[in-house]
């Protein structure tokens, strides 16, 4: 790494800007990270690495360490309010897929990055404590300006701080703050006995009168009785949003009337969600996408760019798509403009589509579809309600439209 000028400065550690940094490693571009808070701590809950995401972390040299920290996911299944089985697939490589499907705490996956950056890259390649106020560029490079650190000189600069990224408020002016959906969530993790066989992410109800997506995150341990960490979700619609901040506490009052009675002869619901210490609330959110995000030497990435309503399993994996896809043009015309107009021209409409479709037609769908037909009731036959085959479009369809959908991800070239 060139400590005076480095050719990529990333703007933001989180997942996105390590996934970068080791592939810019990788590809033998020097790099260096420029985190904002001073100290790292775990943040968040659960989230999943589906095999579009495995597939480019694998190629990092990170699939075992990744496994032995998660869960790997063998089924998806969808449950009516009324605890009612509607459908259910296999997933990652119970679906033939050659990579996994991950269950797995933010945190975990955070601190194998970061120790993976380290590890490569030298422990200086992460500079925390450095909150981006400004950068400015010309033919020759970019600069960026901290709020109490010298500047940093380099070739590009890639925003990856996330939906307030400083950098996307410098490129997109008076853009306001992100769109609420009309739907609040909470959110939390419990160690609880396992259930459906301990690696099934389930997922029921609707939004009308109360969602929740449940899966395990960490196995098991001699520390936790042998219980699994448990991570859920609980989702409703709600006229006002919440303020948005992903540390924002939530309280069991103010969502328990939506989800109690929620005892399924597979798993009480309200009773685990009742014991869980902490409870994390944010609006969902998104922005609307952009015509471009690339502008001269600064480009954006992840939630900085295209941040997404998290139904589908699928915000990481594309900030993680995004972070190989660019490395590999950044590879192909070196560090400059032109490498980030060809990411931005493949990248930009690509995550769109699934913006969008995150907004109406995301795998959660079938569960609309069956509220709407059902009218809300219990049924005697999923098979009275909706057809197996139309479960099974709304999936797949979804599973196009974010780019794992599994004979294309198999057959397509390595993004570096």
């Amino acid at each position: 790494m060139s400590d005076s000028c480095p050719d990529v400065l990333i703007v933001g550690g989180g997942v996105g800007g390590l996934a970068l940094a080791l592939s810019l490693h990788q590809a033998g571009v020097s790099c260096r990270v420029f985190e904002a808070v001073p100290e790292i701590l775990p943040l968040g809950v659960g989230i999943n690495l589906l095999p579009h995401a495995m597939r480019e972390l694998s190629e990092l040299g990170l699939l075992d360490t990744l496994a032995a920290r998660a869960i790997e996911t063998r089924e998806l299944a969808f449950y009516s309010r009324h605890g009612q089985f509607i459908y259910k697939e296999p997933r990652g490589r119970f679906a033939g897929y050659d990579w996994p499907q991950l269950s797995i705490h933010r945190a975990d996956l955070h601190e194998v990055l970061l120790a993976a950056v380290k590890q490569r890259l030298g422990e200086d390649a992460v500079r925390l404590g450095h909150r981006c106020l400004k950068v400015d560029q010309d033919t020759d490079g970019v600069t960026i300006h901290f709020d109490n650190a010298p500047p940093a000189p380099g070739k590009l600069v890639v925003g990856c701080d996330g939906i307030h990224s400083a950098l996307r408020r410098q490129l997109i002016h008076n853009e306001g703050p992100p769109k609420y959906s009309g739907v609040n969530m909470w959110r939390g993790v419990v160690h609880w006995p396992a259930y459906l066989g301990g690696d099934t992410m389930a997922v029921t109800g609707w939004m009308t009168v109360g969602k929740t997506v449940i899966y395990p995150v960490r196995p098991g341990t001699p520390q936790t009785g042998g219980l699994p960490l448990i991570n859920w979700v609980a989702e409703i619609d709600r006229p006002e949003a919440v303020r948005q901040d992903w540390t924002g506490r939530g309280r069991l009052a103010d969502m328990m009337p939506a989800f109690a009675d929620l005892k399924f002869d597979w798993l009480d619901i309200s009773a685990m969600i009742e014991s869980t210490e902490e409870i994390l609330e944010y609006p969902m959110v998104d922005r609307d996408p952009l015509p471009r995000w690339t502008f001269g030497r600064l480009t954006l990435l992840g939630d900085a760019a295209h941040p997404m309503y998290p139904r589908g399993s699928n915000g990481a994996g594309q900030a993680i798509i995004d972070a190989r896809f660019l490395t590999g043009q950044i590879k192909k015309h070196g560090a400059t403009e032109e490498a980030l107009l060809a990411y931005e021209t493949v990248r930009n409409p690509a995550t769109a589509k699934v913006v969008l479709t995150n907004r109406t037609d995301p795998p959660d769908a079938i569960l609309r579809e069956v509220w709407q037909r059902s009218g809300g009731r219990r049924f005697e036959r999923i098979e009275d309600v909706i057809s197996a085959a139309e479960l099974e479009t709304i999936s797949e369809r979804y599973k196009k439209v974010a780019g794992f959908d599994r004979e294309t991800l198999k057959t397509r070239a390595s993004f570096v």
